[in-house]
């Protein structure tokens, strides 16, 4: 039975749920519930705090895990990603009082404050940079350098409204973008069941990206509509009642939709219609 950490609360733990349902795993009714088994899917999962789950793969205790990027990389485990899922997507920006510093490189001999310590520091490291010191703060850290415990703070970057009103400014490159990842343990033997969750994960990430376009076409324009929407391996096409039309199917980017029909419609397709994806194996 394969063993799955997912969030217990928090930003992910919702989309998670959701992503776990749209992949047809029973998911919890009751937040109150830290174990669900689903034998009919022959998995079971452990709520755990999203913080938590890198280091329960990590060191063996489940299979595998839905946490963030940044918390797998900030727990300092052997955890790895394994795949990611594209939700709850963040930047991570070192930022400082206005016009003060430009590049990351000036970070040396200052105090960085931040709720991502090991993520920082490994950053740093990695490009021959020393601090005077990183300050692990918990939640909002953008009072750090008012306060005087900090002269940089390293945090989440959305819009940086937050930031500018606590008078301070982004610079130099992200340290990470980060999302939710499937996290497995590194080196260890691939567990019973994960290429098939892996493959449901795969199927709901596809089938929120496209949409399937039907529409018909004269014969004569065939070429040049499927030219316009040529599928994942090709289009289908198959004959009407009217043979001098065919009915065209394909899978199309979810977010370049209305642009395939102007483009379609103007070609000469009719009867242009757009269904969701619910699943999906590729």
């Amino acid at each position: 039975m394969l063993r799955i950490a997912v969030p217990n609360k928090g930003s992910l733990s919702e989309p998670a749920a959701e992503m776990l349902r749209e992949a047809g795993y029973r998911q919890r009714r009751d937040a109150r519930e830290l174990v669900l088994p689903d034998p009919d899917n022959d998995v079971e999962f452990f709520f755990l705090r999203p913080r938590d789950i890198a280091v329960y793969v990590g060191e063996g205790t489940v299979d595998v895990g839905i946490t963030g990027r940044d918390l797998m990389l900030d727990s300092g485990s052997t955890a790895v990603e394994h795949l990611a899922l594209g939700f709850a997507r963040s930047t991570f920006r070192f930022a400082a009082p206005a016009g003060r510093l430009t590049t990351v490189e000036q970070v040396a001999g200052h105090r960085v404050a931040t709720s991502y310590p090991v993520l920082v520091r490994e950053h740093l490291r990695a490009r021959g940079i020393e601090p005077a010191g990183v300050v692990r703060l918990d939640g909002a850290v953008e009072t750090a350098i008012r306060l005087g415990v900090a002269d940089v703070i390293a945090d989440v970057v959305e819009t940086g409204t937050t930031l500018r009103a606590a008078g301070l400014e982004v610079f130099g490159d992200p340290l990470l973008r980060s999302e939710a990842v499937l996290v497995r343990r590194e080196g260890a033997t691939e567990p019973e069941g994960l290429d098939v969750l892996t493959r449901r994960l795969q199927g709901v990430l596809t089938a929120r990206q496209y949409v399937l376009m039907d529409y018909d076409v004269p014969l004569a324009l065939v070429d040049r509509a499927v030219a316009i929407t040529p599928g994942l391996e090709s289009p289908t096409v198959s004959p009407l009642h009217n043979r001098e039309w065919a009915a065209v199917r394909a899978m199309v980017r979810r977010d370049e939709t209305n642009r395939v029909m102007d483009a379609l419609y103007d070609v000469g397709a009719r009867a242009i219609l757009v269904t969701s994806i619910h699943a999906c194996r590729l």
